[in-house]
């Protein structure tokens, strides 16, 4: 085990170096210079996705209180500027409310110029006709961390598509996550959720196909084989099944 970390440490555990030895993929979490490192390392070695910035997106039905839904809203925009953090709800007094704990929370925040640089940069609040039209949005944005902050939250979990983890609930707070809730806290971002899922068991483990064709078989394949190979003009494609169809007569 090494005691290492940064864009460094994924160029020495790439490359290799006189004590760290080479290896086949790197997976887990870091900040920008980690995920721009393992975007340049990818090919070399295998990773599990370039992840960041932070993202968190809350659906509402309005009854959660408000000052709840600022701070879940802060929790991801205190990460760094770049920080996405979106509130959907079918209520305009709720989302009314909301912005009036941000303003008042704000100022005590350790990090509040973060925050509030994030919330303006990339933060959004957006009235929605409906929690079906709210699910929609947010399957439009497939983010990586959804609270589903409602009264029947596995009522509405069918209509998800496309997130990183979901927290069901108005007691399931993304933090929770983060720290002790989950098995890990590897997760798709920008959009990649769509295409991706979180870091699991599986992304530890690879296959490989297995073909055995019988004297039998050859005569199926060897002429569909062959008359694709030919339709690409790959003459040694298609001589290599013929030679073993002649065989199998």
């Amino acid at each position: 085990m090494f005691g290492i970390g940064g864009a460094q440490a994924v160029a020495a555990l790439a490359y290799g170096t006189e004590t760290v030895p080479r290896v086949d993929k790197i997976v887990g979490p870091g900040n920008i210079y980690v995920a721009t490192a393992k975007r340049r390392v990818f090919g070399q070695v295998g990773i599990d996705m370039v992840a960041g910035p932070s993202e968190i997106l809350v659906i509402c039905d309005g009854r959660t209180p408000a000052d709840w839904i600022a701070m879940d809203l802060f929790s991801q925009a205190e990460h760094d500027e770049n920080a996405q953090s979106i509130l959907l709800a079918p209520d305009p007094d709720f989302l009314d409310a909301v912005e009036r704990s941000i303003e008042r929370l704000l100022p005590d925040m350790a990090r509040a110029e973060i925050i509030r640089a994030s919330l303006t940069k990339r933060g959004a609040m957006v009235l929605c006709r409906d929690l079906a039209e709210a699910a929609d949005v947010s399957n439009r944005v497939a983010p990586e961390h959804l609270e589903l902050s409602v009264a029947d939250p596995e009522a509405l979990l069918g209509a998800i598509h496309h997130a990183g983890a979901i927290f069901m609930g108005r007691y399931s707070a993304e933090t929770l996550g983060d720290y002790c809730a989950g098995p890990n806290h590897v997760l798709p971002t920008s959009g990649t959720a769509r295409f991706s899922s979180p870091l699991g068991v599986y992304d530890f483990q690879k296959r490989s196909s297995v073909i055995q064709c019988s004297r039998e078989g050859i005569k199926q394949l060897a002429p569909v084989a062959s008359t694709l190979a030919r339709g690409e003009s790959l003459e040694a494609h298609a001589l290599s099944a013929e030679y073993r169809l002649a065989d199998s007569d």
